[in-house]
């Protein structure tokens, strides 16, 4: 029989009641103008209700709890005007309640709580799993209650997932990968994920996060373990000295490999100095269940792995902060397969460990989740866009705009650990100046205060004498100076008094007596960067000592915080209880969030002209609404670090942050780097070159890291093809300047994202989807690193639906195929879209040297293209008040012409009257990348539409 539903309304916001006329159907909700609150009836994870606000057209927030009462809002995170009205309908029907705004609509089963998102044509977008997991489990951490909070969706066929922070793994796509979301020297945890089915997610959440495949890591034994005899049960574990490795001096047992730590360090055999030992792990492995087994590796010194007699893991790491890694393993059913592991610590402590996340249950197969140590409920943004560009302008939209980096920052950054004095900052700029090398800023790291007093922001007067002269000098030869300030204050001085007394401070670190690796060492601790008013006292800090002397820029060192390297997860927590928010088990993640926030707010309102620049080694959601930039931290100087430099800022771009670098060359270096000569030496050389080429085409251009010295002229004679390649890279970072700059300005004005990974445009193209060693930087330009020794080609896929030009020499290929691209010492391989047009200025000594006149377009046919030049003033903040202007390219395939719009606002200093050279790259006819060849067409631009037939 046909049920009837009647409905009635109260305005008390909207209760809507609805039942059949038999009284067997009875569901309720209640709407108002700002969300839906549904009841739910038998939820298996424990929800009581659902609560839906569509915040926009395409996103809707979804918060779940299992008690009656919603916690009031108050995210960190998230910036939106929560009061904001949005246009939606809500029904009954079916057994859900149905939210609909013009592009998606949400429906909630009454019965189970399960979400399923679709969109106006009824197409499945994303749907709650069925699976059964706990969305809620009660937990209390500090004295305060909680939850585990957690969410599993189901996948659909050829589904990938990018984004969530920055990581080490060299990988692109997360599905089947479990992603941890922790803040760790090198590793950056943000709760942001996209889809390639056109959605993101927004996990609004600051505690340590697990996403993708959330089950824990298990300990060898999860695998069936044999000894190097073949005796079941265990790995044998041999130990000898690096000057005798034939000699066995101890041989044991092993089915656990756990010294992750400093507080592992007692595991190790008490009659052997780990720093001159080579410990073997032989034996063999096999499991009753075939598939992919993934092995966590965490690892200091060096180690290598074999499988079946091939290496397949061949790693470096400093001591002070170890890497991890994923070693792939497919297990064949009930089969022994051999196994090696070769491992010498090199340095201090030593750090090991293995762990073994077995092949992916069939009920967990097609799923992806999140799951947080404690929040208050399910909390999370669900976001709709026909393509990634849309998803992050949906996550702007709830956590602020990528405020626009001042145009400077787009140029040459020179830093090493360290400028010692101010003689060496002075000499370092004076060379470059010299020698014509392009440099717009040089950067001050740590130590330049009294060792005693981390934490003062002052100038040490033997080393830094005139620190005012100093930055005045370099403005006079204009170069901007960043300068390192941590969030870290020794103990024993005024301001750690002053912090202290005022209960701005971490006293659990002091409390424990740890100090720090300075000297005899410091007793030390950070600041509470959750209160509001530590906040503004370490801004007016950095202002004091800092700001009032001209520094440009702000280097927030150390912000996971680091409060003491190698502590477990645990005990950093402990060093960080409490914080002015809440338990730091709660609140564990967002401290560089905050920390930035308190500079950014604080310049502002000091200087409200000049547009901010902060570099963090941390980052969260919502970062990129304080002027922060974040840098892949404390990474080594080997090649397969830089490979995983490429997946890392790929995925951190995708998190919705614009702005990211890394350490061109590698942070730490092996011994054999340090005093390199001969094959060592060249080696040396080779490894900064190709990661100088990459380097030069992500958002921030920057050099970093410890000895050798990393100035070009140090690294190599001019006569070198190293030095040669790198000053060739770096005018060529300056000649693409109106390209670099415009993508900037549209990651303001039109939520642009420059360091692309190739699902964003290539979506329907799944090989180069998945790849994990190419990019585009911009809508143009194809990246492709080298990153092996002694490669002088590279096997490039070219995406399909496009042709592509080689950038050096104009030669064109189709898309859809795989090429063996030439890669000479002095040249990556960098291809350019068919259908662009890309902008190109003089050659420049630093950003602001000239104007971008003459603008030379290289216009690469075959298909439609365009492209808005993006220009204002390039310090302040007047383009948030509208003081800009673009000019529109747009190329006709068909006509063969080529429309250069009318210019479209305007700012102080604008240039009015330029000239404009045409150079045109067919299929047939190819043309260098020569900004001084003849132009095929070139005309005087005075604001005003002009078509060119070319």
């Amino acid at each position: 029989m046909r049920k009837i539903r009647v409905c009635s309304v109260i305005f008390t916001g909207v209760m809507v009641l609805c039942l059949n006329v038999n009284g067997q159907e009875k569901e309720s909700y209640l709407k108002t103008a700002s969300g839906t609150e549904i009841t739910i009836k038998n939820s298996l994870t424990g929800i009581k209700k659902i609560r839906l606000q569509p915040i926009a057209d395409q996103i809707i927030h979804v918060t779940a709890i299992s008690v009656n009462e919603f916690p009031i809002d108050k995210s960190l995170m998230a910036v939106w005007p929560s009061k904001t009205a949005i246009p939606y309908t809500a029904k009954f029907e079916n057994g859900s309640v149905i939210i609909t705004t013009k592009t998606i609509k949400a429906e909630v089963s009454v019965e189970t709580g399960i979400v399923t998102y679709r969109d106006l044509n009824n197409k499945l977008i994303l749907t709650q799993s069925k699976t059964i997991e706990p969305a809620l489990v009660p937990k209390v951490f500090n004295g305060e209650s909680s939850y585990k909070v957690s969410q599993v969706f189901d996948a659909q066929e050829n589904e990938a997932y990018y984004g969530l922070g920055q990581h080490q793994q060299g990988l692109v796509n997360y599905k089947g990968r479990r992603v941890d979301l922790s803040q760790y020297n090198t590793e950056i945890g943000v709760p942001f994920l996209i889809s390639n089915k056109g959605y993101g997610i927004l996990w609004d959440n600051y505690s340590i996060t697990k996403a993708g495949d959330i089950r824990e890591y298990q300990p060898l034994s999860a695998m069936r373990l044999f000894s190097k005899t073949d005796n079941e049960g265990w790995l044998t574990a041999s130990y000898s000295l690096r000057t005798a490795p034939d000699k066995v001096l101890l041989s044991r047992p092993v089915s656990e490999i756990s010294q992750n730590w400093l507080t592992d360090q007692h595991k190790f055999p008490a009659n052997i100095k780990m720093q001159d030992a080579v410990v073997n792990y032989e034996g063999a492995i096999a499991a009753d269940q075939g598939g992919l087994y993934q092995l966590q590796l965490k690892y200091a010194g060096y180690v290598k792995v074999w499988f079946e007699g091939k290496l397949v893991a061949d790693y470096w790491r400093q001591a002070w902060n170890p890497g991890a890694a994923i070693i792939d393993l497919k297990l064949e059913k009930n089969k022994k397969s051999r196994i090696k592991i070769e491992w010498m610590p090199d340095g201090g402590e030593s750090y090991f460990g293995l762990t073994c996340l077995p092949p992916v249950p069939e009920a967990l197969e097609n799923t992806f989740a999140l799951t947080s140590e404690s929040g208050a409920a399910v909390n999370y943004y669900f976001i709709h866009g026909d393509n990634a560009d849309q998803v992050i302008s949906g996550y702007r939209q709830i956590t602020g705009k990528a405020v626009l980096m001042p145009k400077w920052a787009m140029g040459f950054w020179q830093s090493r650990e360290r400028y010692k004095t101010q003689e060496d900052i002075l000499s370092t700029v004076k060379e470059f100046r010299d020698r014509k090398i392009p440099l717009d800023n040089i950067v001050l790291d740590w130590s330049y205060w009294k060792q005693p007093e981390w934490g003062s922001q002052q100038f040490d007067p033997a080393r830094f004498e005139a620190p005012e002269e100093m930055i005045k000098s370099l403005h006079d030869q204009h170069v901007n100076l960043m300068i390192s300030v941590w969030p870290k204050f020794n103990k024993g001085f005024d301001i750690y008094d002053d912090f202290d007394k005022n209960k701005f401070l971490y006293k659990r670190n002091i409390e424990d007596g740890r100090r720090d690796w300075i000297g005899t060492g410091y007793q030390n601790t950070f600041y509470d960067a959750f209160n509001p008013k530590a906040r503004t006292a370490f801004w007016n800090l950095m202002n004091k000592r800092l700001y009032s002397k001209g520094i440009d820029a702000w280097w927030m060192d150390a912000t996971e915080p680091d409060m003491h390297s190698n502590e477990s997860v645990e005990v950093r927590k402990e060093l960080m209880t409490p914080t002015y928010e809440g338990s730091s088990t709660t609140y564990f993640n967002a401290f560089p969030l905050q920390n930035a926030k308190g500079v950014y707010e604080g310049q502002r309102k000091v200087n409200p002209n000049n547009r901010v620049f902060i570099l963090t080694r941390s980052a969260y959601a919502g970062l990129q609404r304080y002027a922060a930039a974040a840098w892949s931290g404390d990474i080594a100087s080997r090649w397969d670090d830089m490979k995983n430099q490429i997946g890392a800022g790929i995925n951190f771009s995708l998190s919705g942050m614009p702005y990211w670098t890394m350490d061109i060359g590698g942070f730490s270096v092996e011994k054999r780097y340090e005093e390199a000569k001969g094959a060592d030496l060249e080696e040396w050389r080779e490894l900064n070159t190709r990661w100088y080429q990459f380097g030069a085409f992500v958002p921030l251009f920057r050099v970093h890291g410890q000895y050798p010295f990393r100035e070009i002229y140090n690294i190599a004679p001019e006569t070198h093809p190293a030095y040669k390649s790198m000053l060739y890279y770096n005018k060529l970072r300056y000649r693409l300047m109106p390209y670099i700059y415009s993508l900037a300005g549209n990651s303001y004005q039109q939520d642009y994202t420059m360091m692309r990974g190739l699902m964003m445009d290539f979506p329907q193209d799944l090989k180069a989807s998945n790849l994990n060693d190419e990019f585009m930087f911009g809508p143009s330009l194809l990246i492709n690193p080298v990153y092996t020794y002694k490669d002088r080609s590279k096997n490039v896929y070219l995406p399909a639906g496009h042709g592509w030009y080689d950038l050096y020499s104009g030669k064109y290929f189709k898309g859809g195929q795989e090429i063996k691209a030439e890669a000479t010492y002095e040249r990556m391989p960098v291809y350019v879209k068919e259908g662009s047009i890309l902008p190109t200025g003089p050659e420049l000594q630093y950003t602001s040297e000239k104007a971008a006149d003459p603008l030379t377009l290289f216009v690469y046919t075959g298909k439609d293209a365009s492209f808005s030049l993006y220009e204002d003033e390039g310090t302040n903040y007047n383009y948030e008040k509208g003081a800009f202007s673009t000019i529109n390219f747009n190329y006709s395939e068909q006509g063969k012409s080529l429309t250069i719009g009318d210019r479209k606002g305007s700012f102080a200093g604008m240039l009015n009257d330029r000239t404009i050279r045409i150079i045109v790259i067919s299929p047939k006819s190819a043309k260098a990348l020569n900004f001084v060849q003849k132009a095929g067409h070139t005309l005087k631009y005075s604001g005003k539409q002009t078509v060119i037939k070319l």
